[in-house]
């Protein structure tokens, strides 16, 4: 193998290609847990095996001491069950077997970090077609991963981020080219990247994501922490309902170093699991952040009204929108004096009445109600509407209400809107200012907005109109004299051609 170092692309393009294996075969759907487990399995066998020859160079005589050592690394790998140990067999029947008797080893020798990630995922499966297409088709993914280019020893790739990375890239793709069924595990990462920035994590922080899809935004929130403290003192906390979505949160989490999570597997709702150590209540955090399905129907709201921990006590949201479900729930989890929060919604819960106005109303009277950003249309997956964030404080200094309009603001793409960097910063540096911002932002007081029938519209605040330019007529009239004129000559002219063609008649 090959040391020379390899840059983020050159690996992106490499995962990527290995797809080909199974397009056209079965659905980006069913094959993305396939190369992402894939990837997860290389990348950790690289690293151990990497590990080792550093050991066995200074310890090479005692055989017993590298395994004592190897014993005490971030993760084992049990013997047999490496990625190198399924290539070298991959010629002979039973691969599918072989990988899940490998992912159960794994599971069962690192206890709490992976227990039952691999438990929804089956390499040995019916999908694939009968057992020789299957074993073939096996053994061409473990040798697109075993090429030399896919390499991941942590000495060729320096560092941790750039697996991390080509994760997400991977994440990002299956999103994008699987419609609404995929993208609802992942957030743009521009979206993450704002919400990380305004509700601006610090040093000791619990960050919560109770709809934490493929754990972008956790993982986000964590990376800024690190950035301007140098410090891994957080805890990230998640919980996902789809099963494979949440194997996929903790590959994510473990491929990106973040050792301090808890990422649990339910349904929020109806069964929330970050809850106190005598099970009665919900954890309480400094930041809590989603971006959850929007408007979910069957939601849970047959068994709201006898919600042990008090969630809809402001009201219960309608059978067919869950909205107003996770706005309560987020609200019901967050710290009393640092708790903040953000979470991306559909416009329809800025304005819509009955149960949800209600719910609105009440959140605004107890001034927990801080920002609302109106973002462009078609910056998610799956859907084209425009979006908005709500920000919320359990401790606010004032009791205005800042509007911001940044649905104008993007770079367009030929399927998908993006924010640009310079967008975000602005929506950042006018949300800390804390202004009004002509045709941009409006901080309304809640006197306004119960005048506005706590209508939380963005037009009612921020009036982006654009007056016409006054047209000046006699300007026009004296154009258009001038045109006429021209005009008459030219018909002169042409005449005269014409004649002089022959075409006089």
């Amino acid at each position: 193998m090959t040391d020379t170092q390899i840059s983020q692309t050159d690996i992106n393009n490499a995962v990527w290609a290995a797809c080909d294996t199974f397009r056209g075969v079965i659905s980006a759907d069913t094959y993305k847990d396939f190369i992402l487990t894939m990837l997860f399995l290389k990348y950790i066998s690289d690293v151990y095996r990497d590990e080792y020859a550093t050991l066995e160079k200074q310890y090479g005589d005692q055989p017993e001491l590298i395994e004592a050592m190897m014993g005490k690394q971030r993760f084992v790998l049990p013997k047999g069950s490496s990625f190198w140990d399924l290539y070298e067999q991959r010629h002979q029947a039973g691969n599918g077997q072989r990988i899940d008797q490998a992912l159960h080893a794994i599971e069962e020798g690192n206890g709490g970090k992976l227990k039952n990630v691999f438990q929804d995922i089956s390499f040995n499966t019916d999908k694939l077609g009968p057992e020789k297409q299957k074993n073939d088709l096996l053994r061409h993914l473990l040798e697109d991963f075993g090429k030399p280019i896919l390499d991941f020893r942590p000495s060729r790739i320096g560092g941790l981020d750039i697996i991390g990375n080509a994760y997400e890239y991977l994440i990002k793709h299956f999103a994008a080219g699987s419609g609404r069924t995929a993208g609802e595990f992942y957030t743009p990462p521009e979206v993450s990247d704002l919400l990380a920035e305004i509700l601006s994590p610090q040093e000791g922080d619990e960050i919560c994501d109770p709809a934490c899809g493929s754990g972008s935004l956790l993982m986000k929130c964590g990376a800024i922490i690190r950035r301007k403290t140098g410090s891994k003192k957080y805890a990230l906390y998640g919980q996902e309902a789809i099963g494979s979505t949440w194997a996929l949160a903790k590959m994510n989490m473990f491929l990106h170093g973040e050792d301090n999570h808890r990422i649990e597997w339910g349904d929020t709702i109806r069964h929330p699991q970050l809850k106190t150590k005598d099970g009665q209540g919900l954890l309480h955090f400094d930041v809590v952040t989603a971006n959850p399905p929007f408007s979910l129907d069957k939601w849970g709201h047959e068994d709201a009204s006898n919600d042990p921990y008090g969630r809809f006590r402001r009201g219960i949201p309608p059978k067919t929108k869950g909205d107003y479900a996770f706005i309560s729930h987020m609200i019901e989890t967050l710290k009393p004096t640092t708790g903040r929060m953000g979470v991306v919604v559909p416009h329809g819960v800025l304005f819509r009445a009955s149960s949800e106005g209600k719910i609105r109303t009440q959140l605004i009277d107890e001034n927990l109600l801080d920002a609302v950003i109106g973002l462009p249309e078609k910056l998610f997956f799956g859907t084209g509407i425009p979006a908005a964030i709500l920000l919320f404080k359990k401790h606010k200094t004032d009791n205005n209400v800042l509007f911001i309009d940044a649905s104008r603001e993007f770079k367009q793409g030929k399927n998908q809107n993006q924010l640009t960097a310079e967008n975000i910063q602005k929506i950042i540096e006018t949300y800390n200012a804390r202004q009004s911002v002509d045709k941009y932002a409006y901080l309304a007081t809640k006197d306004e907005i119960a005048e506005n029938d706590y209508n939380l519209n963005i037009p009612r605040y921020v009036d982006t109109f654009e007056e016409e330019e006054e047209i000046d007529l006699m300007a026009v009239r004296n154009e258009r004299v001038k045109l006429k004129g021209q005009l008459e000559t030219l018909e002169v002219e042409m005449e005269g051609y014409l004649k002089e063609l022959g075409y006089d008649e």
